[in-house]
């Protein structure tokens, strides 16, 4: 039992750390939409996107080596440099005074991302097989980091600009980077070290499953899950900002509630694919995934369109024009008048009004069946807030059970080289946490859409679903030839 409460107090200071590091990851989501927004600095929305991705980028970039070295050297030397070296950038961030600086040091803040890499070989090298799906998910609770930077720094942001509007935001990097270095000296004082005794020295052996197709679809499966929670934990502020015209605290509170049961559900997640096995678990995410991101795609717009017109009846002249009536040679011909602000603003549903314009005038001659008013068909998406936002949670939860289905499946194929393959599909799942925001920005621009992103998510999502599927039967053709065989000779 001593051994297994060892492993408990490395996981618990495993996960505090990752925590940390997590929050300090999305700094920028929050950070860089406020200096936009208070006209501190003049980002653009393509910059924008581009500090927002930064520190995703080299948080993915080198979350292979990190892995490969936590493997080597074991996560108590790995973790405890890490978080010290990450705290000076977050020190030097108040003298950022331009796009590159900020740029320069969000890359090398960024590399606290990694820390992913080596809390997942060092968690795994403590367990044993039966636990490694709970205790990865629990580690993996660690991502609600994200939302403790959402919930608690526009909050912090707002009061340290009370004083001083201009300069007050460079205590919030100070903050950070003070936690860091707290961290990296519990992890030095309390945590041991422990390698994986299973690992080659040679790099290139190191490296051989990397010529596995499977690592690389693992991988396509975590840039869904975890690369546009990642994405979304950042995007969802100015989303909420623009769209709904939230405040930034209000917006920081929804975006919270995206990014909080999302990391939490994490552990959920391992205990679902410890019981059900995580192949089908992966289809219940997949799934869910492609049918919210398509009731997400629909934006809030007004669609004009031809709608039902008034012809007339017999030749004739136009005697009388009224509201809610034309008159040819004494025959009435009914109109429907537009009727104003009738619109439910808040309506879940798309709303329809329709009505008909005139477009004769008195005394005029007409034909049979010649247009006397033209039909006007409004349609209206509101996209009410609170329907929007429940979805978004939903499909934040579905993420998050998928994050730990994806983990569970690396320790069964690849036990000896979870740190290497777990950075991999780690720096694969992080790239999607940094193009994310980048093609959002250029769909925005290109579209005018807020939600073209959510287009770009289901298609995603259609592809990893197929792609797994393709796979799965292919498998089974291999494996089981009488039984397809017997299935095709049937049906």
């Amino acid at each position: 039992m001593n051994n297994l409460s060892q492993s408990h107090r490395i996981l618990f200071l495993n996960t505090l750390a990752f925590t940390v590091c997590f929050a300090c990851w999305t700094l920028n989501g929050v950070l860089v939409t406020f200096l936009a927004d208070k006209g501190i600095f003049n980002f653009t929305v393509i910059e924008t996107g581009w500090l927002l991705g930064i520190p995703i980028l080299s948080g993915s970039i080198f979350r292979l080596p990190i892995g490969i070295l936590t493997d080597k050297y074991g996560g108590k030397i790995v973790f405890s440099t890490l978080l010290l070296l990450c705290s000076i950038p977050l020190f030097l961030l108040p003298f950022a005074n331009s796009f590159w600086s900020f740029a320069v040091l969000s890359f090398f803040f960024g590399l606290v991302g990694t820390s992913f890499a080596v809390g997942i070989g060092y968690t795994s090298v403590w367990y044993p097989k039966e636990w490694q799906g709970r205790a990865l998910g629990i580690f993996g609770m660690g991502n609600a980091g994200a939302a403790i930077t959402t919930f608690i720094a526009p909050t912090l942001l707002n009061n340290l600009s009370e004083k001083d509007p201009v300069n007050g935001w460079k205590m919030l990097p100070i903050i950070y980077a003070a936690v860091l270095v707290i961290i990296g000296i519990l992890f030095i004082v309390f945590a041991k070290n422990k390698t994986n005794h299973g690992v080659s020295k040679n790099i290139t052996e190191l490296l051989s499953p990397l010529k596995k197709t499977r690592v690389w679809r693992f991988g396509t499966y975590y840039f869904l899950v975890f690369g546009f929670f990642v994405a979304y934990s950042q995007w969802l502020l100015p989303n909420f900002m623009n769209v709904y015209g939230t405040t930034l605290v209000m917006g920081g509170m929804f975006a919270t509630m995206f990014s909080l049961p999302s990391g939490v559900i994490r552990a959920f997640g391992g205990y679902l694919s410890d019981k059900f096995g995580a192949r089908k678990v992966m289809y219940w995410v997949l799934g869910s995934s492609i049918v919210i991101s398509f009731l997400l795609m629909f934006p809030k717009m007004e669609i004009f369109t031809a709608g039902p017109g008034v012809m007339a009846m017999n030749n004739g002249v136009v005697t009388e024009i009224a509201a809610d009536k034309i008159v040819v040679n004494g025959k009435a011909h009914l109109i429907e008048a537009k009727k104003d602000a009738e619109i439910n603003r808040q309506s879940v549903f798309p709303v329809k009004t329709s009505w008909q314009e005139i477009v004769v005038k008195q005394n005029q001659e007409v034909k049979k069946k010649e247009l006397l008013a033209q039909g006007v068909t409004q349609i209206n998406f509101s996209a009410n807030l609170w329907v929007y936002l429940v979805l978004v949670i939903l499909i934040g939860i579905s993420w998050g059970i998928g994050k730990a289905a994806v983990y569970k499946h690396i320790p069964e194929y690849f036990p000896n080289e979870v740190g290497v393959v777990g950075g991999m599909v780690g720096l694969i799942g992080g790239l999607g946490g940094f193009l994310g925001p980048i093609i959002f920005g250029y769909l925005l621009n290109y579209t005018g859409l807020w939600t073209s992103s959510w287009i770009f998510i289901f298609l995603v999502s259609v592809l990893c679903l197929l792609w797994m599927h393709r796979t799965i039967i292919n498998v089974t053709r291999t494996k089981l030839p009488n039984f397809t065989r017997d299935i095709e000779s049937n049906h």
